[in-house]
């Protein structure tokens, strides 16, 4: 990428539509998350946070897409089409202890690894994700 002085400047995950582009845009976010539910119903370590969804998860499915979307800096489909969501209050119901939140985060690096990102990606990614996990399990009942 260049600037106005046509310098060579690095893209950095985290800032504008970086990670957004980096994930695959819509299209890539949206397979990270189908891989991300598959891991979740298979994994066994995933079973309790697989039984906190619903038996259908077209809906889970799609405001995690939608969120992720937002979240990495692209568009911010999750409060077009659903509301203002503050995730830990979001999952303040449910228990979850660091049991949980590692298994979350398992499926979640199983699914962002079976995606043709960059390495580097791939790690900025579970490191951000563990922050949204780690205030769900603080705040959860």
């Amino acid at each position: 990428m260049n600037d106005n002085s046509g310098q060579i400047v690095a893209l950095q995950y985290g800032v504008e539509d970086v990670s957004y582009k980096a994930a695959g845009e819509l299209v890539g976010i949206t397979q990270l998350v189908d891989d991300f539910y598959h891991y979740m119903e298979t994994l066994p370590e995933a079973k309790k946070i697989r039984d906190m969804h619903p038996d259908d998860l077209t809906v889970s499915r799609d405001k995690l897409s939608c969120f992720l979307s937002g979240w990495l800096g692209g568009p911010k489909l999750f409060s077009q089409k659903y509301y203002s969501i503050s995730i830990p209050k979001a999952h303040k119901h449910l228990s979850v202890s660091s049991k949980e939140r590692d298994a979350w985060l398992l499926c979640m690096k199983k699914a962002a690894d079976d995606q043709p990102y960059k390495a580097s990606f791939k790690k900025y990614l579970l490191e951000q994700l563990y922050v949204p996990a780690e205030r769900v399990r603080q705040v959860s009942g």
